[in-house]
């Protein structure tokens, strides 16, 4: 079963990539703060506004235009000139250089800046990332995957899955990385809300045992994995037991309660993955709450609201959006390179 083909004419690639950077920089604020103290500061509706002129990022979005640019340089013939080699030299290239950026000092993670540090060292990727990492650094900076056009389904699944594991080796942070960009992709062609979790673990069901070896290559042997196939399926598996917590606390929503209590604190891959839709499915018809939502969470609220950001723009578009954020937003100039340049292949 391969990833659903996009339809270009309704792809809404602004509305992902700036979802994206707005959950980020609305709920970077609240990432550390308990729940009780946010509902204190802020209302028990969360952050009305996105905070600041220029609104200030984390390293979340840091790391998705570092995706988006590697991706724009490496589909520069067109998605058949789109190899795991070429995607991994310049991955490599923007996330170096992400390392060393003077910006790079929003709390980065720590597997990130150990991966990083290893590819700049020029060590085969294999060796650089961190086998036992499934943190949630690998699918908070996975959107841009899902939303250039003319990738066929290997080509998008097989980046998502090599953009995770440059730095998160564990087999959870590639499967999810790859679900989150998927989940993009359906809600980019019109997927409903209430079909999203179903197809998602569907599909994940008919992978458990593919690996990509032309975008993975050895990582299983590193892992110290007895075959290829049993390193993937582990991931596969994790993740359906992730989904299949976001479709029983559906059948109990309470708007009212912290859905990290439901779903997980979003700390770890799947648990990204898996609170960011739960928030996004409870205010399906309406980004700003489902953002505000993800922000008063107990977790890691900026990349819960990242993800939950990239599913609601990515159903409704950037009009969707309070245009005054648009403006406001750091690094303006960089997300709306990439949504020119997408949007100008369709």
């Amino acid at each position: 079963m391969e990833t659903q083909p996009v339809d270009p004419g309704r792809l809404p690639v602004a509305g992902a990539l700036y979802g994206s950077a707005f959950g980020d920089a609305l709920a970077g604020p609240t990432e550390f703060m308990s729940v009780d103290l946010i509902t204190a500061r802020y209302g028990p509706d969360g952050p009305a506004d996105l905070p600041g002129d220029p609104a200030q990022v984390t390293d979340d979005t840091q790391m998705a235009l570092a995706v988006g640019e590697a991706l724009l340089a490496a589909c520069a013939d067109g998605p058949g000139g789109f190899t795991p080699e070429l995607f991994e030299q310049e991955l490599r290239k923007t996330f170096v250089d992400w390392l060393y950026s003077p910006d790079n000092n929003r709390a980065p993670g720590n597997t990130c800046m150990r991966a990083c540090r290893g590819l700049a060292e020029g060590y085969p990727w294999h060796r650089a990332t961190i086998t036992e990492s499934k943190g949630c650094g690998a699918n908070m900076r996975v959107a841009p995957i899902a939303l250039v056009p003319g990738l066929d389904g290997v080509q998008r699944s097989g980046a998502a899955q090599l953009q995770a594991g440059l730095t998160h080796g564990h087999p959870t942070g590639l499967a999810a990385a790859e679900l989150t960009a998927l989940a993009v992709c359906f809600l980019a062609v019109g997927c409903e809300p209430g079909e999203l979790v179903p197809q998602l673990r569907e599909y994940g069901r008919s992978q458990r045992r593919v690996y990509h070896h032309a975008w993975l290559g050895e990582l299983w042997r590193r892992a110290g994995a007895a075959s290829p196939e049993d390193f993937i399926e582990a991931g596969w598996v994790e993740c359906d037991q992730a989904l299949a917590r976001v479709e029983d606390a559906l059948a109990h929503a309470d708007r009212s309660q912290d859905p990290c209590l439901a779903t997980g604190q979003g700390w770890i891959a799947e648990e990204a993955l898996a609170t960011g839709l739960y928030c996004f499915l409870l205010y399906p018809d309406d980004p700003v709450a489902a953002l505000r939502r993800a922000a008063v969470t107990s977790g890691d609220s900026d990349s819960i609201a990242c993800l939950t950001g990239a599913f609601a723009g990515a159903r409704h578009g950037l009009a969707a959006w309070p245009a005054d954020w648009a403006r406001r937003i750091e690094y303006r100039d960089r997300i709306q390179r990439l949504a020119d340049a997408w949007e100008g292949w369709l």
